[in-house]
């Protein structure tokens, strides 16, 4: 492999780049930000345009605009059928299951 003009050598193996003057990247950070505090907000969101939007059914006929109620319907189902989910595989990890995402343990909710 060529080395480019911007590059002095080519790195061809993933664990190369420690051998570059010696220096290794620090391990990233654990994820904080929690499943809980991005979707049931956002699904609780979804939900309230919904309530929004189906006062404003005649305007948006007249103005063939109705995918947006469908829209925030689909949102706040969706956000459902993922909460749903995770709640499954928050259960199946605390009872020890094998094919249980046992990272859905280290959130507090």
């Amino acid at each position: 492999m060529q080395a480019g003009p911007d590059y002095p050598e080519a790195v061809t193996e993933p664990n190369a780049i420690a051998a570059v003057d010696g220096y290794t990247p620090p391990a990233l950070p654990p994820v904080t930000a929690g499943l809980w505090h991005i979707a049931v907000p956002g699904t609780v969101i979804w939900l309230i345009a919904f309530v929004v939007l189906l006062f404003f059914v005649p305007t948006l006929q007249a103005n063939d605009a109705m995918v947006w109620l469908w829209t925030c319907l689909a949102g706040f189902v969706l956000g459902l059928m993922g909460l749903s989910i995770y709640a499954w595989q928050r259960r199946a990890a605390r009872l020890g299951r094998r094919s249980a995402n046992m990272m859905a343990l280290d959130e507090n909710i």
